[in-house]
């Protein structure tokens, strides 16, 4: 039986306008394992977002539990998830967030400063994962020296540079044409058959396709998980 690398326990989330709670998720149980695909969709306030920003650790429920790799996430005080956050996930957004004035080695490198890595194997760990992402030989243009497509390689790579358990990507492909967009689908294929754990958040049905598994979120509830056969064919 394969690991679960996420498990949420019912978990819920509020928001509070004065003294009212507005709920978003609803009571979710849900666990992805090492290795899995995962795209997660559903209409514009579904809970999706809400959903993807617990699962990253960037926000705690109000309720539930939610363990992250053998780690109860769920109660952690600040520090602590910032810490989870930088060892264990690997973000990839639909802005690239890139620091124009970098190199993509360099911005791939950020993540390891914090982590307190020295300079040589900074640039030795982002040149690997530039690689990955087939863009080796990119390594010391700036970002306006790079194609849109080229750009979300290179954020994709700075999520990988840690070497983490779980890779989320949210809407990854948004601001992409769709012929950059099938590329860089199959770079996150290519990284999933490597050993990687996927989550995607989408609202496009065409890039879930590519995902082997599709938990679709309705007024802050799970109402379908699907796993398919295969996932969309790699040209």
């Amino acid at each position: 039986m394969p690991e679960a690398i996420i498990k949420l326990e019912n978990i819920e989330k509020s928001y509070f306008m004065g003294n009212q709670a507005i709920p978003v998720l609803k009571g979710i149980s849900l666990e992805i394992f090492r290795n899995e695909y995962v795209a997660l969709m559903g209409p514009s306030g579904s809970g999706k977002s809400t959903l993807m920003n617990i699962l990253g650790c960037l926000d705690s429920p109000t309720g539930g539990k939610y363990i992250l790799n053998g780690k109860d996430v769920s109660k952690m005080p600040d520090d602590d998830l910032a810490e989870v956050r930088n060892t264990e996930i690997g973000f990839v957004f639909q802005q690239f967030n890139l620091l124009p004035r970098l190199t993509a080695a360099e911005n791939v490198a950020l993540p390891l400063i914090y982590a307190g890595v020295n300079k040589k194997e900074r640039h030795e760990r982002a040149l690997e994962a530039l690689k990955k992402v087939g863009l080796e030989t990119r390594s010391h243009h700036k970002s306006n020296e790079l194609s849109g497509g080229q750009i979300q390689r290179v954020a994709i790579a700075r999520a990988l540079v840690n070497n983490p358990s779980l890779l989320l990507a949210d809407e990854p492909t948004g601001n992409l044409d769709t012929k950059t967009s099938v590329e860089v689908m199959e770079i996150f294929g290519q990284i999933q058959a490597a050993g990687n754990t996927v989550v995607l958040v989408t609202h496009e049905e065409d890039i879930a396709k590519y995902a082997r598994r599709v938990v679709r979120l309705r007024d802050g509830l799970i109402e379908t998980d699907k796993t398919r056969e295969s996932a969309a064919v790699m040209h």
